[in-house]
C-alpha cells in the first residue's frame, strides 16, 4: 500500500489518473497534455503501473494506458473498515 500512496502523493500522477478515467491514452498522447519531457511522464506511467493504478497494452508500436482501479477499491475498503466504529470499550 506504501507504493499507492506514494503514487497518488503527486499531483501529476492524479492528473494523469483523471485523464485515464476518461479514457484510454497512449503515453504520447498523456506527454502531449504536459510540458514535461517524455522520459519525466514515462517515469510517471511506470510510478502508476508500479502501484496498480493503471493498466498497460502494446497496440503495435504504442502502449495504451488505462485506469485500473482494483487497487484504489482495496485501499478505499481498508480506510472505510479502519473508520467503521468498533465495540471494544478499551479506549
Amino acid at each position: 500500500m506504501n507504493t499507492l500512496f506514494k503514487a497518488l502523493n503527486d499531483p501529476t500522477r492524479r492528473q494523469i489518473l483523471e485523464m485515464l478515467r476518461r479514457t484510454d491514452l497512449t503515453a504520447g498522447e498523456i506527454a502531449d497534455a504536459f510540458e514535461f519531457s517524455k522520459p519525466s511522464i514515462s517515469h510517471h506511467l511506470d510510478l502508476l503501473k508500479q502501484a496498480g493504478l493503471i493498466d498497460a497494452t502494446r497496440e503495435g508500436q504504442f502502449i495504451r494506458y488505462s485506469l485500473d482501479t482494483t487497487v484504489l477499491d482495496e485501499a478505499v475498503q481498508w480506510l472505510v473498515n479502519l473508520m467503521a466504529p468498533t465495540n471494544d470499550k478499551r479506549k
